[in-house]
């Protein structure tokens, strides 16, 4: 993972900029950007200038691409004509892995998900997401970032499957589960994964991260990307139909 993503950042760049292009978009994660804080009881959402640091990587995912974000910062100020996109959670059609946000759909279709963590992300759609960096290679300012999500986007899960339900008809799942049975769980589910070589259902740092609420304000990349702010009930209906014509385990 470290490889790829820090070493294989460092070589595409630098291979790019002996190419002679002109602009490069390094693909990162909200993942990157500083944890949201709470006012009041009230979740404010983080934009692109939030203080981070490595020390709040969760997990080698997140460290090994807070890492390669560095890279891609440190190119860019040695001149290497670099934008940084960050991602939210994406959501819609042609999701074949799937990937973790799309597993919460299918899950939740093949009525795997019998309860949820009190957490929230910020959604948005995926084409949004590949519009988004389109317009970072038009348009960007080199060395700066845009987070790539939805102004409306920002739900908690509870919300996010009662839209599921009102989208599919499948009833959601009632039960929330504390974030530390949660915890425990995700334990369990990685030493059985060790012996059985199976992707664990509940990921350990999936669940570390559910901890946060992740909520993101892309104003920047509506501003100066003109990026696209299809709704993400929208998302959901997409994914939802994509997944039940091709139905995935």
């Amino acid at each position: 993972m470290y490889a790829a993503n820090v070493d294989g950042t460092r070589n595409v760049i630098e291979a790019a900029v002996g190419a002679g292009c002109q602009r490069i978009v390094y693909t990162s994660t909200v993942g990157c950007i500083g944890l949201p804080r709470r006012d009041g009881g009230k979740v404010v959402p983080t934009d692109e200038e939030t203080p981070v640091s490595g020390a709040q990587m969760s997990n080698h995912y997140k460290r090994s691409k807070w890492q390669a974000e560095v890279v891609a910062r440190e190119l860019s100020a040695k001149g290497a004509p670099v934008m940084i996109v960050n991602p939210s959670a994406p959501v819609g059609p042609r999701d074949v892995k799937p990937t973790p946000t799309g597993k919460i759909i299918v899950d939740f279709l093949n009525r795997n998900l019998p309860g949820y963590i009190d957490t929230g992300l910020n959604w948005v759609h995926v084409r949004d997401v590949a519009v988004g960096h389109i317009l970072a290679a038009e348009k960007g300012r080199v060395g700066q970032r845009y987070i790539l999500g939805n102004a409306e986007g920002n739900w908690t899960m509870r919300e996010t499957l009662a839209v599921l339900a009102e989208l599919s008809g499948v009833p959601a799942p009632k039960l929330r589960v504390p974030w530390v049975v949660a915890l425990l769980a995700a334990y369990g589910n990685e030493a059985v994964s060790a012996v059985t070589g199976r992707e664990p259902k509940a990921p350990l740092g999936g669940v570390r991260m559910a901890k946060y609420t992740m909520y993101f304000n892309p104003a920047k990349a509506i501003r100066e990307l003109g990026l696209p702010q299809t709704p993400p009930r929208q998302a959901f209906a997409d994914a939802i139909a994509w997944f039940r014509g091709h139905p995935l385990s």
